[in-house]
């Protein structure tokens, strides 16, 4: 009894994965690069403000920095993706998985946090 070939190449559910978490990537970077012009404009409508309400603004903020890392980041994320859409496609062609690499996730997860604490510790001061 043969039930077919035991490795006819990947699977195609598994492919179709690797497909999906791929445009995660894509719209996750997209997305931190729209957040990321966001921030960056976000001095600018501080000025605006600053001027319809007859105050001193403050020393320019961090917002433009910020923003433009943000956006950069964003671009890295795009980068990475394609990286690890190769990577798995290949894995998956020879029958082996490739997990995502602890140091990378740890990274990520830091500078995700860092600049969200910064933009945070930013609207505060604004206010």
């Amino acid at each position: 009894m043969n039930d077919g070939p035991a490795n006819s190449g990947p699977r195609a559910t598994d492919v179709l994965a690797n497909e999906r978490t791929f445009l995660a990537y894509l719209r996750t970077s997209l997305s931190f690069i729209a957040f990321g012009f966001v921030i960056a404009r976000f001095a600018l409508f501080t000025r605006e403000i600053a001027v319809v309400l007859h105050t001193l603004q403050g020393a320019q903020r961090l917002s433009s920095g910020f923003g433009t890392a943000i956006a950069l980041f964003g671009a890295l994320i795009a980068g990475y993706g394609g990286y690890r859409y190769v990577a798995t496609d290949r894995a998956l062609a020879s029958a082996r998985a490739v997990s995502l690499s602890p140091l990378i996730a740890a990274t990520a997860a830091a500078i995700v946090a860092i600049v969200g604490a910064a933009v945070g510790i930013e609207l505060i001061a604004v206010r």
